[in-house]
Protein backbone atom coordinates (compact mmCIF):
# COMPACT_ATOMS: atom_id res chain seq x y z
CA UNK A 1 0.00 0.00 0.00
CA UNK A 2 1.52 3.42 -0.73
CA UNK A 3 2.77 5.79 1.62
CA UNK A 4 0.47 8.23 2.61
CA UNK A 5 2.72 10.84 2.25
CA UNK A 6 4.09 9.48 -0.58
CA UNK A 7 0.24 9.79 -2.59
CA UNK A 8 0.08 13.41 -1.05
CA UNK A 9 3.31 14.54 -2.97
CA UNK A 10 2.58 12.84 -6.09
CA UNK A 11 -0.81 15.05 -5.86
CA UNK A 12 -0.57 17.92 -4.13
CA UNK A 13 -2.53 20.23 -6.42
CA UNK A 14 -5.00 18.00 -7.40
CA UNK A 15 -5.70 17.28 -3.10
CA UNK A 16 -5.56 21.21 -2.27
CA UNK A 17 -5.98 23.69 -5.37
CA UNK A 18 -5.48 27.18 -4.31
CA UNK A 19 -6.55 29.72 -6.63
CA UNK A 20 -6.66 33.76 -6.81
CA UNK A 21 -8.37 35.02 -9.58
CA UNK A 22 -9.44 38.29 -11.19
CA UNK A 23 -12.37 38.46 -13.85
CA UNK A 24 -12.57 41.77 -15.60
CA UNK A 25 -14.91 41.00 -17.98
CA UNK A 26 -18.64 39.52 -17.56
CA UNK A 27 -18.68 35.75 -17.60
CA UNK A 28 -21.62 33.24 -17.42
CA UNK A 29 -21.63 30.25 -14.98
CA UNK A 30 -23.33 26.68 -14.99
CA UNK A 31 -24.41 25.11 -11.87
CA UNK A 32 -21.28 23.59 -9.88
CA UNK A 33 -21.08 20.21 -8.18
CA UNK A 34 -18.13 19.39 -7.58
CA UNK A 35 -16.13 15.74 -6.50
CA UNK A 36 -14.30 18.00 -3.81
CA UNK A 37 -15.18 20.22 -1.31
CA UNK A 38 -14.98 24.29 -1.45
CA UNK A 39 -13.85 26.94 0.58
CA UNK A 40 -14.22 30.37 -1.14
CA UNK A 41 -13.25 33.46 0.04
CA UNK A 42 -15.02 36.69 -1.60
CA UNK A 43 -12.95 39.92 -2.14
CA UNK A 44 -14.87 42.25 -4.81
CA UNK A 45 -17.34 42.65 -7.66
CA UNK A 46 -21.12 42.28 -8.13
CA UNK A 47 -22.14 38.97 -7.49
CA UNK A 48 -25.08 37.00 -6.58
CA UNK A 49 -24.54 33.37 -5.43
CA UNK A 50 -26.79 30.71 -5.59
CA UNK A 51 -26.48 28.01 -3.30
CA UNK A 52 -28.84 25.07 -3.65
CA UNK A 53 -32.71 27.26 -3.48
CA UNK A 54 -31.24 30.41 -2.15
CA UNK A 55 -29.49 33.59 -3.49
CA UNK A 56 -27.02 35.54 -1.55
CA UNK A 57 -25.88 39.37 -2.48
CA UNK A 58 -21.99 39.05 -1.57
CA UNK A 59 -19.96 41.77 0.14
CA UNK A 60 -15.92 42.00 1.04
CA UNK A 61 -14.93 39.56 3.37
CA UNK A 62 -17.88 37.04 3.16
CA UNK A 63 -17.17 33.50 3.02
CA UNK A 64 -18.80 30.58 1.61
CA UNK A 65 -17.65 26.86 1.90
CA UNK A 66 -19.35 23.68 -0.02
CA UNK A 67 -19.35 19.77 -0.22
CA UNK A 68 -19.58 17.60 -2.77
CA UNK A 69 -23.22 17.46 -2.93
CA UNK A 70 -24.17 20.87 -3.03
CA UNK A 71 -25.42 22.60 -6.22
CA UNK A 72 -24.23 26.32 -6.68
CA UNK A 73 -23.13 29.08 -8.92
CA UNK A 74 -22.31 32.62 -8.98
CA UNK A 75 -23.91 35.43 -11.11
CA UNK A 76 -22.32 38.42 -12.02
CA UNK A 77 -24.02 42.07 -12.46
CA UNK A 78 -22.31 44.62 -14.11
CA UNK A 79 -19.43 46.89 -12.24
CA UNK A 80 -16.52 45.67 -10.57
CA UNK A 81 -13.75 43.37 -11.20
CA UNK A 82 -14.58 40.41 -9.72
CA UNK A 83 -11.98 38.74 -7.16
CA UNK A 84 -12.26 35.64 -5.15
CA UNK A 85 -9.62 32.94 -3.64
CA UNK A 86 -10.99 29.51 -4.06
CA UNK A 87 -9.56 26.02 -2.50
CA UNK A 88 -10.70 22.56 -3.72
CA UNK A 89 -9.34 19.94 -1.58
CA UNK A 90 -9.86 16.24 -0.87
CA UNK A 91 -12.22 15.31 1.91
CA UNK A 92 -9.61 12.83 2.37
CA UNK A 93 -6.64 14.80 3.37
CA UNK A 94 -7.52 14.79 7.64
CA UNK A 95 -7.92 10.91 7.55
CA UNK A 96 -4.96 10.32 5.33
CA UNK A 97 -1.92 11.99 8.32
CA UNK A 98 -4.61 10.50 11.50
CA UNK A 99 -5.95 13.91 12.02
CA UNK A 100 -10.01 13.72 13.85
CA UNK A 101 -11.20 14.44 10.42
CA UNK A 102 -14.99 14.88 11.64
CA UNK A 103 -13.99 18.21 13.69
CA UNK A 104 -11.77 19.57 10.90
CA UNK A 105 -14.91 18.58 8.57
CA UNK A 106 -17.75 19.52 10.93
CA UNK A 107 -18.55 22.65 9.13
CA UNK A 108 -19.24 20.77 5.66
CA UNK A 109 -20.73 17.89 7.03
CA UNK A 110 -22.77 18.28 9.76
CA UNK A 111 -25.23 20.60 8.19
CA UNK A 112 -28.80 20.40 6.37
CA UNK A 113 -27.77 20.50 2.24
CA UNK A 114 -27.82 24.24 1.46
CA UNK A 115 -27.72 25.52 5.28
CA UNK A 116 -25.03 27.11 6.75
CA UNK A 117 -22.60 27.73 3.88
CA UNK A 118 -22.43 31.08 4.01
CA UNK A 119 -20.40 33.42 6.96
CA UNK A 120 -19.48 37.57 6.97
CA UNK A 121 -16.54 37.67 8.66
CA UNK A 122 -15.86 40.84 10.92
CA UNK A 123 -12.42 43.00 10.27
CA UNK A 124 -10.23 40.71 12.56
CA UNK A 125 -11.22 37.77 11.05
CA UNK A 126 -10.43 38.68 7.34
CA UNK A 127 -7.08 39.66 8.28
CA UNK A 128 -6.45 35.98 9.92
CA UNK A 129 -8.21 34.55 6.94
CA UNK A 130 -6.28 36.24 4.41
CA UNK A 131 -2.77 36.00 6.39
CA UNK A 132 -3.43 32.14 6.00
CA UNK A 133 -4.45 31.98 2.55
CA UNK A 134 -1.46 34.13 1.62
CA UNK A 135 0.73 31.92 3.49
CA UNK A 136 -0.09 29.43 0.83
CA UNK A 137 -0.30 31.77 -2.49
CA UNK A 138 3.09 32.94 -1.79
CA UNK A 139 4.93 29.61 -1.29
CA UNK A 140 7.33 28.51 -4.59
CA UNK A 141 5.79 25.81 -6.44
CA UNK A 142 9.20 24.85 -7.54
CA UNK A 143 10.73 23.83 -3.85
CA UNK A 144 9.74 21.12 -2.86
CA UNK A 145 9.51 21.75 0.67
CA UNK A 146 6.50 23.85 -0.13
CA UNK A 147 4.56 20.93 -0.60
CA UNK A 148 4.91 20.06 3.44
CA UNK A 149 4.66 23.49 4.00
CA UNK A 150 1.41 23.79 1.69
CA UNK A 151 -0.23 20.64 3.78
CA UNK A 152 0.60 22.22 7.09
CA UNK A 153 -0.94 25.52 6.73
CA UNK A 154 -3.82 24.34 4.60
CA UNK A 155 -4.96 22.25 7.93
CA UNK A 156 -4.64 24.89 9.52
CA UNK A 157 -7.12 26.90 7.28
CA UNK A 158 -9.08 23.85 7.33
CA UNK A 159 -9.27 24.33 11.36
CA UNK A 160 -9.64 28.19 11.65
CA UNK A 161 -12.78 27.96 8.97
CA UNK A 162 -14.12 25.43 11.37
CA UNK A 163 -14.09 27.52 14.43
CA UNK A 164 -15.42 30.59 12.30
CA UNK A 165 -18.60 28.42 11.04
CA UNK A 166 -18.83 26.95 14.67
CA UNK A 167 -18.78 30.36 16.07
CA UNK A 168 -21.42 32.03 13.21
CA UNK A 169 -24.03 29.05 13.42
CA UNK A 170 -25.88 29.63 10.50
CA UNK A 171 -26.33 32.88 8.63
CA UNK A 172 -29.79 33.46 6.99
CA UNK A 173 -29.54 36.68 4.49
CA UNK A 174 -30.14 35.36 1.90
CA UNK A 175 -32.34 37.02 -0.47
CA UNK A 176 -36.03 35.90 -0.70
CA UNK A 177 -37.19 33.88 -3.92
CA UNK A 178 -40.11 34.30 -5.21
CA UNK A 179 -43.29 32.69 -3.32
CA UNK A 180 -44.58 30.81 -6.21
CA UNK A 181 -41.53 28.66 -6.65
CA UNK A 182 -40.72 27.82 -3.12
CA UNK A 183 -43.51 24.91 -3.02
CA UNK A 184 -42.03 24.18 -6.41
CA UNK A 185 -38.57 23.84 -4.81
CA UNK A 186 -39.49 21.56 -2.19
CA UNK A 187 -41.44 19.47 -4.17
CA UNK A 188 -38.22 18.79 -6.73
CA UNK A 189 -36.52 17.94 -3.18
CA UNK A 190 -38.93 15.71 -1.77
CA UNK A 191 -39.33 13.50 -5.46
CA UNK A 192 -36.36 13.52 -7.20
CA UNK A 193 -37.23 10.13 -7.91
CA UNK A 194 -40.91 10.56 -9.71
CA UNK A 195 -41.73 11.86 -12.98
CA UNK A 196 -41.04 16.09 -12.32
CA UNK A 197 -41.82 17.11 -16.27
CA UNK A 198 -42.71 21.14 -16.67
CA UNK A 199 -46.11 19.09 -17.62
CA UNK A 200 -46.27 17.73 -14.22
CA UNK A 201 -45.31 21.12 -12.46
CA UNK A 202 -47.73 23.05 -13.68
CA UNK A 203 -50.55 20.49 -13.77
CA UNK A 204 -49.29 20.13 -10.11
CA UNK A 205 -49.03 23.94 -9.14
CA UNK A 206 -51.51 25.66 -11.55
CA UNK A 207 -48.76 27.90 -13.12
CA UNK A 208 -48.23 28.01 -16.57
CA UNK A 209 -45.04 26.10 -17.61
CA UNK A 210 -43.60 28.84 -19.61
CA UNK A 211 -43.86 31.43 -16.77
CA UNK A 212 -42.15 29.03 -14.57
CA UNK A 213 -39.29 28.63 -16.42
CA UNK A 214 -38.96 32.25 -16.84
CA UNK A 215 -39.45 32.72 -13.06
CA UNK A 216 -36.98 29.94 -12.25
CA UNK A 217 -34.19 31.30 -14.25
CA UNK A 218 -34.54 34.81 -13.05
CA UNK A 219 -34.20 33.85 -10.01
CA UNK A 220 -31.56 31.00 -10.21
CA UNK A 221 -29.63 31.97 -13.33
CA UNK A 222 -30.04 28.91 -14.79
CA UNK A 223 -33.13 26.73 -16.20
CA UNK A 224 -35.44 24.99 -14.24
CA UNK A 225 -34.28 21.51 -16.49
CA UNK A 226 -30.77 21.93 -15.27
CA UNK A 227 -31.49 22.48 -11.48
CA UNK A 228 -33.24 18.90 -11.48
CA UNK A 229 -30.70 17.39 -13.48
CA UNK A 230 -27.98 18.30 -10.99
CA UNK A 231 -30.14 17.86 -8.08
CA UNK A 232 -30.44 14.23 -9.42
CA UNK A 233 -26.66 13.83 -10.22
CA UNK A 234 -26.11 15.09 -6.45
CA UNK A 235 -28.14 12.58 -4.56
CA UNK A 236 -27.23 9.50 -7.42
CA UNK A 237 -23.09 10.50 -5.67
CA UNK A 238 -24.68 10.28 -2.03
CA UNK A 239 -26.31 6.91 -2.97
CA UNK A 240 -23.13 5.90 -5.08
CA UNK A 241 -20.96 7.05 -1.96
CA UNK A 242 -23.03 5.04 0.68
CA UNK A 243 -22.57 1.78 -1.56
CA UNK A 244 -25.97 1.83 -3.34
CA UNK A 245 -25.27 0.18 -6.77
CA UNK A 246 -25.13 2.03 -10.28
CA UNK A 247 -28.88 0.66 -11.05
CA UNK A 248 -30.16 1.87 -7.69
CA UNK A 249 -28.56 5.30 -7.69
CA UNK A 250 -29.37 5.86 -11.10
CA UNK A 251 -33.60 4.75 -10.14
CA UNK A 252 -33.66 6.42 -7.05
CA UNK A 253 -32.55 9.34 -8.49
CA UNK A 254 -34.84 9.64 -11.28
CA UNK A 255 -33.44 8.91 -13.90
CA UNK A 256 -35.40 5.84 -15.90
CA UNK A 257 -32.93 5.06 -18.33
CA UNK A 258 -30.01 3.56 -17.57
CA UNK A 259 -27.47 4.64 -20.73
CA UNK A 260 -28.95 8.46 -20.37
CA UNK A 261 -27.76 8.02 -16.63
CA UNK A 262 -24.23 6.93 -17.61
CA UNK A 263 -23.99 9.52 -20.27
CA UNK A 264 -25.44 12.75 -17.81
CA UNK A 265 -23.25 11.54 -15.00
CA UNK A 266 -20.32 11.17 -17.04
CA UNK A 267 -20.68 14.81 -18.29
CA UNK A 268 -21.30 16.89 -15.14
CA UNK A 269 -19.08 14.64 -13.12
CA UNK A 270 -16.21 13.64 -15.01
CA UNK A 271 -16.36 10.43 -13.58
CA UNK A 272 -18.26 7.39 -14.90
CA UNK A 273 -20.96 6.29 -11.88
CA UNK A 274 -18.98 2.88 -11.16
CA UNK A 275 -15.67 5.35 -10.81
CA UNK A 276 -17.39 7.25 -8.43
CA UNK A 277 -18.69 4.78 -6.24
CA UNK A 278 -15.35 3.27 -5.74
CA UNK A 279 -12.96 6.06 -5.68
CA UNK A 280 -15.11 7.84 -2.91
CA UNK A 281 -16.63 4.84 -1.24
CA UNK A 282 -13.77 2.98 -0.83
CA UNK A 283 -10.54 5.32 0.23
CA UNK A 284 -7.28 4.38 -0.67
CA UNK A 285 -5.70 4.43 2.34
Amino acid sequence: MENMLDYYYKNPDYLINYSHTVSHEAQSFDFHLHNRYKIYFFISGNVDYFIERKMYRLKYGDMLIFNNQEIHKPSLLPGSPYERIIIHFDPSIPFMFGLHGRNLLDCFQNRPCGEGNKTGLNEFQIREVLSRLSSIETLDPDDESSKLLKLVRFIDILHFINQLFSDAKYMDDHQAIPEKLVPVFNCIEENLEKELSLATLEHKFYINRYHLCRLFKKSAGRSLHEYIIYKRISRSKKLLSEGKSVTEAGILSGFSDYSNFLRIFKRTVGLTPGQYRKMYRISPF
